[in-house]
């Protein structure tokens, strides 16, 4: 990923020296796994303790071999005596390959986790802060009846916990580790030498491996990533719509001496929900290459792992990104109550269309006579521009059923209202 969309803590996972390190790591516990069962001496296990391996010699190796694990055993072996014969003894490029990427997806999720976290809390403190601040609630673009904006954002909360629920099952579902040789056998390296080897490393053996870990355990993962994308998208699509000229009820933060437009200084984007909703694209593309990768040949081929140099750092560093910068954004977001109630009146009280409908329902009337008296002055209302409810005191269908103290009680936001604390209180917010 370029560095413009890259964090530094998610970035070092996959830099080159991220995944050697890892490498070695897993090198070095199945040497101590053999130890443990006695086919290397312990001795010749401690020394390999300390080997290490150098970034300029492996890629100049690799210039060589044009193998990344040959090269990389090359130089492990350079910084060892005799000893490094049972460096990688018994075992295939992917036994190491694997499992290695087992812990750099683990780490990986273990940030986004963290960054998941910080986002639910901002969620929750402004969610609270505008838990009664009455706006219009939209269906299909248009409006339709008041909510709050605080209700809005609750129901972004109970999503980033859904997602931090996905994310902890995808964890798991990769945290799975194989050293099982050339096709899964284990003809080269027993099982026991493989649970040791997981154990060690805070991974689970493959109950059943090939000579790859199956890729739909990675394509779960992936995915993962990409549903919480895709509601991050949710969210940053609503903030754009609402920072609309015509809207203006939200806006995100614009710090000083910032610029909108090269040409009109006027211009106040939003660029940042923007940019979360073309990144969460590329995500979403990673899942699709991703689930592709689950059809291999036969025990394995290598046509995932050209696109899983790309797509595993890609997804997990543009998620980590867009769901700091999102935290930023919410943090920061510029809230107009002011203009919200204005918004929410420009429509003359047909908002309270349903309520009208209600209460002539009730006083006997079938729902389709009172559905067309509804309509009929919701009509007239739209086309006039003119007060719903002045329409309604004027028409005799609605006032021979309904006097002015229930049409005052029915054209009342705070219905609308009555209901808030207990949607928060089943989120455990108040």
């Amino acid at each position: 990923m370029i560095e413009r969309y890259s964090r530094p803590a998610m970035a070092k996972i996959w830099t080159e020296e991220g995944k050697l390190d890892r490498w070695l790591q897993v090198e070095i516990a199945v040497v101590d796994a053999w130890a443990d069962v006695g086919r290397v001496p312990r001795e010749d296990a401690e020394k390999i303790h300390g080997a290490k391996y150098v970034l300029d010699d492996v890629m100049r190796y690799q210039a060589e071999t044009h193998h990344d694990v040959t090269a990389f055993l090359k130089s492990v072996a350079d910084s060892l005596g005799p000893e490094g014969r049972w460096v990688h003894l018994g075992l295939t490029s992917q036994d190491v390959w694997d499992t290695a990427t087992a812990l750099q997806l683990r780490d990986a999720a273990t940030i986004l986790d963290e960054d998941l976290a910080a986002l639910r809390e901002v969620l929750e403190r402004r969610a609270l802060e505008f838990k009664d601040t009455l706006c219009i609630g939209r269906t299909h673009g248009v409006h339709a009846e008041p909510t709050t904006f605080g209700l809005k954002l609750s129901g972004w909360v109970s999503e980033i916990r859904r997602s931090q629920g996905r994310l902890a099952e995808a964890k798991a579902q990769i945290s799975f580790g194989k050293i099982s040789g050339a096709v899964g056998t284990h003809a080269t390296v027993p099982p026991d030498v493989e649970e040791k080897v997981c154990m060690h490393l805070g991974l689970l053996p493959e109950p059943v491996s090939t000579q790859v870990v199956p890729r739909d355990r990675h394509a779960y993962f992936i995915a993962t990533l990409a549903l919480i994308a895709s509601g991050l998208e949710r969210m940053a699509q609503e903030i754009r719509h609402l920072q609309r000229t015509e809207v203006l009820e939200a806006e995100e933060p614009f710090a000083e001496g910032q610029t909108g437009s090269s040409a009109m200084p006027h211009k106040r984007n939003p660029e940042l929900c923007e940019r979360i909703c073309g990144l969460a694209r590329v995500i979403r593309g990673n899942a699709l290459t991703s689930f592709e990768n689950v059809a291999l040949w036969h025990e394995r081929d290598i046509s995932h792992s050209s696109t899983e140099r790309i797509t595993f750092p890609d997804a997990t560093i543009l998620l980590d990104y867009i769901t700091d910068m999102f935290t930023g954004i919410m943090s920061g977001l510029n809230v107009y109550p002011e203009r919200m109630r204005e918004n929410l009146e420009i429509t003359q009280g047909l908002v309270f269309s349903q309520r009208v409908l209600l209460a002539l329902i009730e006083t006997g009337l079938s729902r389709q006579d009172a559905y067309a008296i509804v309509q009929r002055n919701s009509m007239q209302a739209w086309k006039a521009r003119t007060p719903f409810r002045g329409l309604l005191d004027a028409d005799p269908d609605v006032t021979s059923r309904l006097d002015a103290a229930t049409l005052d009680a029915i054209f009342d936001y705070g219905v609308y209202m009555q209901h808030v604390d207990a949607s928060f209180r089943r989120l455990g917010l108040l």
